[in-house]
């Protein structure tokens, strides 16, 4: 068996090519992908060649968790059916390249504990849900308060405001240097940060990624407030203690997504207390991925890169 897979040889050298892939056991699903997404984090990190040691890394590799597509064969030990519309956060089933994170392809071989049915009604934008789950992860669990401050507001920092919103939560302030993204905003503030007097902010989520904004961030908070670093950071996270000290400031790291965190997600969307629309902002045939890595990353105007595998044999 085989797939077309993107490979990722090294920094910013990327294929479109053909893998063998191994078979699938009793518990497995073999899921024929419609599209997958491009991640701004962690697989631009892999594509820049920043990306520090990482478990499992090495090139070539096959990127890509955000996948979504249908089942085409299911072993005899799973619930699920030919057919089913499912989300999968990746896979590890090539021969010849690292699986890391794997989703970028037509075909996957993966363990059915791993996929998440989707309502077949589901778009391109159920490969977003791994991106909304770790939003949420972000944001759940005792103690862990909303937040009143978002920094960045691409697709992970819009996620973290709809959710505050959704939970009934006063609208958060965003901050966003770029002019284009301050659009699209809808019943929160979306603003420049010199444009933001306020340093009384209680519970300040950086989704920036930029690992030289802490300090600043500090000065924003209210005494005892917390700064939680929901993005991927490649550089040294260092901040000046002495301001930190002066507001016994908190500093909380949120890591990826749990199982718990994909299902009550899930739930969120089909509810419709979670929205995914007008995220996905570009969408590229799969034959063209190493111009649409180069756009994903590199053009300010895209939100959400969408390979669709659709066309792809």
């Amino acid at each position: 068996m085989e797939s077309t897979a993107v490979i990722l040889n090294g920094p910013r050298a990327i294929r479109v090519d053909n893998l063998p892939i191994d078979p699938p056991g009793d518990g497995d699903l073999v899921v024929d992908v419609t599209a997958s997404g491009i991640s701004s984090g962690t697989e631009k990190l892999f594509w820049s060649g920043d990306m520090p040691p990482f478990p499992g890394m090495g090139y070539p590799l096959v990127p890509g968790y955000e996948a979504v597509g249908h089942v085409v064969e299911a072993g005899s030990r799973t619930t699920h059916s030919v057919g089913d519309l499912v989300f999968v956060p990746g896979a590890s089933c090539y021969r010849g390249a690292q699986g890391l994170f794997g989703g970028a392809a037509r075909r996957v071989v993966t363990a059915a504990d791993r996929v998440m049915r989707l309502d077949p009604g589901t778009g391109d934008e159920g490969a977003l849900l791994a991106l909304a789950a770790t939003a949420r992860h972000a944001m759940a669990g005792p103690g862990h308060a909303v937040p009143d401050l978002i920094v960045g507001h691409g697709v992970l920092g819009r996620l973290l405001a709809r959710l505050t919103v959704a939970a009934g939560a006063p609208p958060p302030t965003v901050w966003e240097i770029s002019p284009a993204r301050r659009l699209g905003a809808e019943d929160y503030a979306v603003i420049h940060p010199d444009d933001d007097p306020r340093r009384d902010y209680r519970s300040i989520y950086d989704a920036s990624g930029d690992a030289a904004v802490l300090d600043r961030l500090i000065g924003r908070l209210a005494r005892g407030g917390e700064v939680v670093l929901a993005g991927f950071y490649a550089q040294p996270v260092a901040f000046a203690f002495a301001p930190a000290f002066m507001k016994e400031a908190r500093l909380r790291i949120a890591a990826e997504w749990t199982r718990d965190d994909l299902i009550a997600t899930r739930a969120l969307i089909e509810s419709g207390s979670l929205r995914l629309d007008d995220l996905i902002t570009h969408t590229r045939p799969a034959a063209e991925a190493p111009e649409a890595y180069a756009q994903a990353f590199e053009d300010p105007d895209c939100l959400k890169m969408i390979l669709d595998w659709s066309a792809t044999p």
